[in-house]
């Protein structure tokens, strides 16, 4: 009874800090944090898509043997790389990472993507308009 006393203390000490932290956000932008936490899940989820979708750009890029080979080393990576900013986004969710900010073009500390794009499917590679609906692709 003793641990399970101390792991609910934990608890809500860990949700008193969370939720005490500064969510202030600017309009329709949402919390950062909470966008921070579902791109990590997203990321960590679907980050295996990273193999045919490298493979069709280096397929569209250089042909079809540089795709069979070089296309599915390159996923490879890309799919372990997702998986462990995927895992980084969850476990840090309210803390704001440097170089991590949302322009590209700003240095500092923040809640952007660690790596680019942010999500696995982006516009581009939305083959059936299951994510982006009657968008077209860039």
């Amino acid at each position: 009874m003793k641990f399970s006393g101390k792991v609910l203390t934990f608890a809500i000490v860990l949700i008193i800090g969370v939720s005490s932290l500064n969510l202030r956000a600017e309009e329709n932008d949402g919390i950062p944090m909470m966008r921070k936490l579902g791109r990590g899940i997203t990321n960590l989820g679907l980050g295996a898509l990273e193999i045919p979708v490298k493979i069709y750009d280096v397929n569209e890029e250089e042909g079809g043997f540089a795709a069979v080979t070089y296309g599915v080393l390159k996923g490879v990576c890309y799919f372990i790389a997702r998986e462990v900013i995927g895992l980084v986004d969850i476990l840090t969710f309210p803390i704001p990472l440097p170089g991590a900010t949302v322009d590209t073009h700003e240095e500092g500390w923040g809640y952007g993507p660690l790596m680019r794009p942010e999500f696995v499917l982006d516009k581009r590679h939305d083959f059936y308009n299951v994510v982006y609906q009657d968008l077209p692709a860039e």
